[in-house]
């Protein structure tokens, strides 16, 4: 696997844990899986804070942050069966990948 680029976001748990009393922040930053996700989680600060940071990082690795149609909800951080969390790459995102680093991947 090629590493494409490298984006970095550190969070302020405070942040966070205000804004996630707003349900109008949670279904417009996470999606649907993301959330059924949390319910099982005690630590819900905790859970949307890192999701939300890996997706800030993930949209400055790719060279665009959220801008040209790409929004909070197109990048989902999963967890496989052993609690490891990843990227569900949506087609969204592979076409970003496609487009800005054709050159790279072939």
């Amino acid at each position: 696997m090629k590493t494409l680029g490298i984006g970095i976001d550190i969070i302020n748990n405070r942040r966070i844990r205000a804004l996630i009393n707003n349900k109008s922040f949670i279904d417009r930053t996470f999606g649907k899986s993301e959330i059924k996700l949390s319910k099982k989680t005690s630590n819900k600060t905790n859970y949307f804070a890192k999701r939300f940071a890996a997706k800030e990082s993930l949209a400055k690795s790719l060279g665009t942050g959220f801008r040209n149609d790409l929004n909070f909800k197109d990048i989902e951080i999963l967890n496989d069966n052993k609690g490891k969390p990843y990227y569900f790459k949506t087609k969204k995102i592979d076409n970003i990948i496609n487009k800005k680093f054709k050159k790279i991947i072939r």
